[in-house]
């Protein structure tokens, strides 16, 4: 298959076609409504700072809320999460019309409506990315990250422009209003949409557990965490074009709503086209190799646009940085995807969506503050300088490759028969497992552990220890603690495919008869005063 079909590929797919379309009328509508926010700006002040903050009331929500929607993304219906968090923006840019046609609007009051678009934005795009794994197999999921941010960007090559010229002809809230309409075409396709039943029957996880969960299995992930540093990097320098372009438009090239409106849409023809170079060069370069270009590419086209005084050069110049900006988000993005398992790829997607929309409301705050001290240009000139660190730091925190780990569920556990009654928060919980190992063994053995450590806490085991026996040192024990019974349940279903080939190598070591053996054992809370003492199950909660 040529790299053109692979990114094609998802187009085979019934429901991918038909959310891809109904996503463009969408984000056609939201970028119409990103130019009639930002000009809306221009006209009730004249602080650079007010304006980046437009930029910054959308993207801040991400930052703070994108984990509680990843926890809901992977405990819920994720189509049901995407329809109520579209209804919601529909209903506040309808409200943010109906100010603007009134005239009531303040820059402090707009700021308020785009910021709960952005928590709209923040509940929703969790369960829309962690989707295309549930739409499009494993195979055609680059193409299918790939293709929607092609849609987007087709929509960000001619949506600033329309919206600039609803703008200039019809006024601002002209722009909320469209957006409003928007939002109707991917309701109703998900509304069709028969998204697949939960594959578990266990109860859904409280919140915080989730959350904490979604934290704990990023944070022992070396790779998620590079990614997330590179993303947090990236989206903190790059963001300042598109925070500063609105005072860009106004002071430097000269020209009105439309100019603003038509600098975004080059920004969005660099970046179709950026789309399809990424699968073009993922063959011949490495991630990292293509991360550092697009860092490079992007500082020097922010320098480009801070000297530029000719509405010509300015808009060249975004051309190449619309092409660096999909170029390098979309491999963090395919990197997150396929570098987690489906039980937590909404959590880790909200992280890494934490981690770069926190980066880029930051950095609309700095560039934009250093924009009123020493004016847009020098403030994009300092950005630029910023990106080609961020290169650098690709020297000490490489992109890794994509994953080829199978993390589908190893499917495998049984749940034992016990002899006590238990009820699912019953607990702790203890497990034992004990391994003979031979001494010409143990190295390979603890290299092995070492290893299960990782794949343990990742899935949710407290308090790891290994144990050797002191009289029969042949005899090792792994220990941990689960909180509840259905804690431990859905512990050993978190292991997938690729967790098994650990398991097997440990059990070649073993050299007892059989299976290694495990002991699972619910930890007393009391002191019985006789030793016949009954246990009570229902006690232990």
């Amino acid at each position: 298959m040529s790299e053109r079909e692979s990114v094609l590929a998802p187009f085979r797919h019934e429901t991918f076609r038909i959310l891809w379309l109904a996503a463009l009328a969408s984000n056609l509508g939201g970028l119409v409504q990103s130019v009639g926010a930002g000009w809306m700006m221009t006209t009730l002040t004249d602080s650079h700072n007010m304006v980046a903050l437009v930029q910054a009331s959308t993207t801040l929500p991400i930052m703070i809320f994108s984990l509680a929607a990843g926890a809901l993304a992977d405990n819920f219906d994720r189509r049901t999460v995407m329809i109520i968090a579209q209804c919601g923006m529909a209903v506040v840019s309808l409200a943010l019309a109906v100010l603007g046609y009134m005239g009531m609007l303040t820059p402090w009051l707009l700021l308020t409506f785009t910021f709960l678009i952005g928590c709209g934005t923040a509940l929703f795009n969790p369960s829309w990315q962690a989707s295309m794994g549930d739409i499009v197999p494993r195979a055609d999921l680059p193409g299918a990250v790939t293709l929607n941010s092609v849609g987007f960007n087709m929509m960000r090559s001619v949506g600033p422009a329309v919206g600039g010229l609803v703008v200039a002809l019809a006024g601002a809230a002209a722009a909320f209003a469209i957006n409003a309409v928007s939002y109707v075409p991917l309701i109703l396709a998900l509304g069709r949409w028969k998204s697949p039943p939960p594959s578990s029957k266990l109860p859904r996880e409280r919140l915080g557990s989730a959350m904490w969960a979604g934290i704990r299995y990023v944070s022992l992930s070396p790779n998620l965490t590079i990614v997330l540093v590179r993303g947090l990097l990236f989206g903190l320098a790059a963001v300042a074009v598109l925070a500063l372009l609105p005072s860009v438009a106004s002071e430097y090239v000269g020209g009105g709503a439309f100019v603003y409106g038509s600098l975004l849409g080059c920004f969005g023809v660099g970046a179709i086209g950026g789309a399809f170079l990424n699968g073009v060069i993922r063959e011949p370069y490495s991630n990292e190799t293509i991360v550092r270009i697009a860092c490079v590419v992007f500082a020097l086209s922010c320098m480009v646009l801070g000297f530029s005084r000719q509405p010509v050069i300015s808009h060249l110049a975004l051309l190449p940085a619309g092409a660096s900006w999909v170029l390098a988000l979309s491999l963090f993005n395919v990197s997150i995807q396929l570098s987690a398992p489906r039980w937590v790829v909404g959590r880790a997607l909200s992280l890494y969506q934490t981690a770069t929309f926190g980066g880029m409301a930051a950095g609309s705050w700095l560039w934009g503050t250093l924009a009123d001290v020493w004016g847009p240009d020098w403030s994009l000139i300092s950005a630029g300088v910023t990106l080609l660190g961020c290169a650098l730091v690709g020297l000490a925190l490489p992109l890794p490759q994509f994953s080829s780990r199978d993390l589908s569920p190893l499917n495998m556990f049984n749940e034992p028969v016990l002899k006590l009654e238990m009820r699912p928060r019953s607990g702790p919980i203890m497990v034992m497992v004990d391994y003979q190992i031979a001494q010409e063994d143990v190295e390979t053995f603890l290299a092995l552990m070492n290893e299960r450590r990782g794949i343990r806490r990742r899935d949710g085991a407290r308090q790891w220890a290994l144990l050797r026996d002191l009289e029969k040192p042949e005899i090792w024990t792994e220990t941990y603690h689960v909180p509840t019974w259905v804690d431990y349940v859905r512990h050993n279903l978190r292991r997938t495919k690729a967790d098994a080939d650990n398991l097997e190598k440990l059990r070649a070591l073993h050299r007892g008869e059989g299976s290694p053996v495990v002991h699972r054992l619910i930890e007393r809370q009391t002191v019985p005063l006789t030793d016949d003492m009954p246990i009570r199950p229902s006690q232990e909660i």
